[in-house]
């Protein structure tokens, strides 16, 4: 099967790419130029024509990649032409017509290039995440994920756990033969460094994944605190209705920022009331939901109603920022009480203080996405593989100790999968390989 799709976005562009892949590309560059394949690798200007025909639907360059030494590790081609969309849609009907072509899936050219090998399963994610990245840091982590750093250290763990299951496999599967007694002996400390190593890798602090989403934020507050305007001006556009009417906000209502080159995910949520109205309790219920998940609070209240009982008490324990606002009307000293918290008064009507909010929130920033770590995790995938590894090694250690030795080697089987399973590499083959190399064993 052959696959095709529009590389390049959507809409009108000065060029536009469309990949080809599988093992009738030289059949449809054949068809839709009429001439003979290229040189490989070499860009070639073709004119593009109706199948079977002479007329002409574009001019463009063509380029050859000859598998395996392609992005996707088969025959691939790429078809650039000018990006308007009559165009393109014309180039893609003809390739439809090619028997064994069809249209792509999202993403499969890059699952094609994992399949065969081309790339990791990390990377493959990586490249994702690099499309998608709308932020300086968040370019910066998917370049060094697709680096193939984080990929090295779990192969790296992933091969230690290999080396001491062969040596458990032939403790329990060849008793005769005479096995190196300090790698026997070297078992527990091993896996016991391996657990270790993985353990200060989960102790991140989620920053990676942090990254890759989006810091939240979730402003909250009593009604008519001024929290849609916060929102709108930190947002600089409209993004929330403002309302003198208590409990216009009944939703959660998102926008997606970069400060500083940081992704945040802003959050104005339905102000906190005892409310009869189903509907605006069903609100406050999800903003209180959405606080409590927020790696950030801005608890907005009113300069001259200032209440922080209840939730808004609770908010303020840790990770917030009291927003004092409508501070311009304030005629008196806060109280003791208020000082002591982490606050700041603004005035949205006049736009006081609003670059000092601004400084706090990046200094919460920068203490979130501090990590000494090279290895960061980015996807709660490879976080739920990692922590069953752990509770595996645990499990082998256990195991190990009252030599329960084939109990023990399942859970290092299992162990090593999981690490396996983050790159998409599986093969408990490579344990036999492991002991002939090792021992020699069946000479």
């Amino acid at each position: 099967m052959t696959i095709y799709a529009l590389s390049t976005g959507p809409g009108v562009a000065g060029i536009a790419i469309i990949r080809i892949s599988g093992s009738d590309v030289l059949e449809v560059i054949k068809s839709i130029t009429g001439k003979e394949i290229p040189k490989p690798r070499m860009a070639t200007l073709r004119k593009i024509n109706y199948i079977n025909t002479s007329e002409l639907i574009d001019e463009g360059i063509i380029l050859w990649f000859p598998g395996p030494e392609s992005y996707t590790g088969e025959d691939m081609a790429e078809i650039h032409i000018h990006g308007g969309k009559a165009g393109v849609l014309a180039v893609q009907n003809e390739i439809s017509k090619i028997k064994n072509c069809r249209l792509a899936e999202p993403g499969e050219f890059t699952k094609l290039a994992f399949q065969n090998g081309k790339i990791s399963l990390l990377k493959a994610e990586s490249i994702g995440d690099l499309i998608s990245a709308e932020t300086e840091i968040q370019r910066l982590q998917a370049v060094k994920i697709m680096s193939g750093q984080s990929s090295d250290k779990f192969n790296e763990l992933r091969e230690k756990l290999l080396k001491l299951l062969s040596f458990v496999e032939a403790k329990i599967d060849f008793p005769e033969e005479d096995l190196p007694v300090e790698n026997l002996k070297n078992i527990k400390q091993e896996s016991s460094d391996v657990l270790n190593e993985i353990n200060k890798i989960l102790n991140d602090q989620k920053v990676g994944e942090i990254i890759r989403e989006g810091f939240k934020i979730a402003i909250v507050g009593p009604t008519n605190a001024g929290k849609s305007s916060l929102l709108n001006n930190l947002s600089n556009r409209e993004v929330a209705i403002v309302s003198e009417i208590a409990g216009t906000t009944r939703d959660v209502v998102e926008t997606h920022l970069n400060i500083d080159g940081y992704p945040v995910i802003i959050s104005d949520t339905a102000g906190i009331r005892d409310s009869k109205d189903e509907i605006e309790k069903k609100g406050i219920k999800l903003s209180l939901k959405k606080a409590e998940n927020a790696d950030l609070k801005l608890v907005v209240v009113d300069a001259k109603t200032i209440d922080l009982s209840g939730f808004l008490n609770e908010f303020l324990k840790n990770d917030s920022i009291l927003v004092v606002n409508k501070s311009d009307l304030l005629h008196e000293e806060l109280s003791p009480d208020i000082k002591k918290l982490n606050h700041v008064l603004i005035s949205l009507k006049d736009n006081l203080n609003i670059d000092k909010l601004i400084e706090k929130i990046k200094e919460n920033l920068k203490n979130k996405f501090i990590s000494e770590e090279d290895i960061l995790i980015t996807r709660e995938r490879h976080r739920q593989h990692l922590i069953q590894c752990v509770d595996h090694l645990k499990n082998f250690a256990d195991k190990n100790d009252k030599n329960d030795f084939d109990k023990a080697a399942e859970d290092l089987r299992l162990a090593t999968r999981q690490l396996g399973m983050i790159v998409g590499k599986v093969d408990v083959e490579e344990i036999l390989g492991s002991i002939f190399n090792d021992f020699c064993i069946g000479k």
